[in-house]
């Protein structure tokens, strides 16, 4: 394969890390004080109860309604988690395998939301890209410690 400026293997490095910036960009744009006081939460719960797909609304009341304070900590960290990961390049597989399952819940979830679902759909296929080019093996921490062969 031939590119220019950086070999195939660096330009997967330089989507992971993209992604990587991505998820700590939806990190860093929540309002910690309004998402951890539950609003986030109450926003989702408006719109699982609206969704068109029962599963959704089910899942959503039995996993997430009892317990959103510590469903919004477990988002917002694990979206900060997922950034770090990918950028630094750590448990690079595990990170790229949860981000993908976060976006498809996320894209269950916003499935009426055309701007959501793009967004979703875009990070999810890079997830996958990611798993399956082994990106974790360019410039990354896991690379250097010579995690995943």
């Amino acid at each position: 394969m031939r590119s220019a400026l950086l070999n195939g293997a660096e330009w997967f490095a330089v989507l992971r890390i993209g992604l990587g910036l991505w998820w700590l960009e939806s990190w860093r744009h929540k309002d910690k004080k309004q998402w951890f006081g539950g609003g986030g939460i109450r926003w989702a719960a408006g719109v699982a109860e609206k969704h068109r797909w029962p599963v959704v609304r089910r899942g959503f009341d039995t996993v997430v309604a009892p317990r959103p304070r510590l469903m919004a900590y477990v988002v917002a960290y694990a979206e900060l988690a997922l950034g770090l990961g990918l950028v630094a390049g750590f448990l690079t597989p595990i990170a790229l395998a949860a981000g993908f399952l976060l976006n498809l819940i996320y894209l269950a979830l916003m499935i009426h939301d055309w701007a959501e679902q793009g967004q979703n759909l875009m990070m999810a296929l890079i997830s996958l890209v990611g798993l399956f080019a082994m990106n974790w093996q360019t410039w990354s921490v896991d690379s250097a410690l010579g995690l995943f062969g």
